[in-house]
């Protein structure tokens, strides 16, 4: 589990990034210095930065800012692309619809996943059918969201091949049956700016998610910059903030990535709180395994526990259906 960690590490890519398909990768000292920090990073905190991914600042900013134009819009506007069940659960939910164990949260966002055709997984599938919908203001939104998660799945995968490294793996362990096929999530969140209490200007804590972990393999997140509310919690129960570093991703590994590696990395709590005057957006990529994937742990992580399994294995797409049916008041 997450040690008594006081902060997050930052971890410079590129030299991963340069030689991901090189049939030598594990010769490259660049690509090992990188192995031997994720490792660390995954065992530690569960969270990492990450710099030198390749993906422009610019496009990052971009993403936020057309974010944010959405979500200043009217509520008549944003609930074109009302998220229910028959949307396959896609689309706008306002503040106080999505809940974490029970208790709703203070944001609002807009939902997405890879779309799922009839019949695609069998019934598996069937709660999760549909394809995204988009709002058609502002313009352009689509296209450039698109984009942008089509770069992140490629940078996730990348990074994904550097964990298996450094389980002791190949670089494509996880690939095949577990991540041949990725699935993906993909929240667009908006958080309001902390309350005033008691005609005072002193902001009082504001539980925009509550704790939680992820349910998949890895994910990147690009949160607004100048605005700290990100909070992760390490083994003695103290919450350490995750302040954004601007052109970098958070990145936090969740319960598949538990699963696969046996317990030798934890998906670890987190949670966020906007106690700052200021509108935050924060925008999720999840990168899951295959929807339909069993999930076991693997071999090289057995054998480095004992031959013990420590976890119960999961059919991710049920775990995903599991936790999404519950998490809306609807």
């Amino acid at each position: 589990m997450a040690t008594d960690f006081k902060f997050i590490p930052l971890i410079d890519v590129s030299p991963l990034l340069e030689k991901w398909d090189h049939p030598n990768i594990t010769q490259d000292e660049g690509v090992a210095q990188v192995v031997r920090q994720l490792d660390q990073a995954c065992r530690e905190a569960g969270f990492f930065y990450v710099k030198g991914h390749g993906i422009p600042d610019s496009l990052m900013k971009d993403i936020k800012s057309i974010a944010r134009e959405y979500f200043h819009q009217p509520y008549e506007e944003k609930i074109k692309i009302k998220l229910s069940a028959e949307t396959g659960y896609r689309g706008y939910q306002r503040i106080g619809e999505n809940v974490t164990k029970g208790v709703p949260d203070k944001h609002e966002a807009i939902d997405c996943y890879r779309e799922v055709t009839h019949g695609m997984y069998g019934g598996l599938g069937d709660v999760m059918q549909g394809s995204n919908i988009w709002p058609s203001n502002p313009p352009n939104f689509k296209q450039l969201m698109e984009v942008y998660i089509d770069r992140c799945t490629d940078l996730s995968r990348k990074i994904m091949r550097g964990i298996a490294l450094a389980l002791g793996g190949s670089a494509d362990e996880m690939e095949g049956e577990i991540g041949g096929d990725p699935f993906w999530v993909f929240r667009i969140i908006g958080y309001p700016a902390a309350s005033i209490s008691n005609g005072h200007d002193k902001a009082h804590n504001d539980v925009g998610c509550g704790a939680h972990t992820d349910y998949g393999l890895l994910t990147l997140v690009n949160q607004d910059d100048g605005i700290i509310a990100l909070q992760v919690r390490n083994k003695s129960g103290e919450w350490i903030s995750a302040p954004p570093i601007p052109g970098t991703f958070v990145c936090n590994i969740g319960d598949m990535l538990k699963i696969l590696s046996n317990g030798i990395y934890e998906s670890t709590l987190h949670r966020v709180i906007n106690n700052s005057p200021k509108y935050r957006v924060c925008v999720a990529y999840f990168y899951e395994p295959n929807f339909d994937a069993a999930v076991e742990p693997l071999d090289v992580c057995l054998q480095k526990t004992g031959g013990t399994k420590n976890f119960e294995g999961a059919v991710y797409g049920k775990h995903l259906v599991s936790k999404v049916t519950t998490n809306f008041i609807m």
